[in-house]
C-alpha cells in the first residue's frame, strides 16, 4: 500500500471519529477510537509505541510514545487542544527523525472542522 493510501485511511478514519464525537474530549479519547476504526479498516497500528534514544550506542527509554505507528511507516501524533503550536510541530519532526519515517500525522481533534486541525508532516532526510 502506498504512503498517500495509508495516509488517506488515516484521515478519512479521523474524520468518522470526529464526526461520532466532535470536539471537546480528551485525546486519550480520540485515541483509543482512531486506533479502533484504524484496525476496522485492516490497519496494522501500535498504539503508545515506546521510542527509543540511542545515545553513544546506549538505548535509553526517555519516555517518548508515538501515539499512533500506522503500517510500520506514518507516525500519527494526536492533540486536544485550542491550537497547534511549533512545538507540536517538533515534537512530530523529532519523532521522524528518531525512528526514520518519512510522513507523519499531527491532528488535533479540538476544531469545529477537523480538516483545519490535520497537518501532514514530512521529515527531509535523504534517501
Amino acid at each position: 500500500m502506498k504512503t498517500n493510501d495509508i495516509t488517506g485511511i488515516i484521515i478519512d478514519c479521523a474524520m468518522k471519529v470526529h464526526t461520532e464525537l466532535g470536539p471537546g474530549l480528551l485525546e486519550s479519547v480520540y485515541k483509543e477510537c482512531l486506533f479502533y476504526e484504524l484496525q476496522q479498516n485492516g490497519m496494522f497500528v501500535e498504539k503508545e509505541k515506546v521510542l527509543l534514544v540511542i545515545y553513544h550506542d546506549v538505548r535509553l527509554d526517555v519516555g517518548f510514545r508515538i501515539d499512533l505507528l500506522v503500517e510500520n511507516e506514518i507516525v500519527v501524533e494526536l492533540k486536544a487542544v485550542e491550537a497547534l503550536h511549533d512545538v507540536h510541530l517538533a515534537q512530530i519532526l523529532t519523532y521522524l527523525k528518531l525512528t526514520d519515517n518519512r510522513i507523519g500525522l499531527l491532528i488535533n481533534f479540538n476544531v469545529a472542522r477537523l480538516k483545519n486541525g490535520i497537518k501532514r508532516v514530512a521529515n527531509n532526510y535523504i534517501d
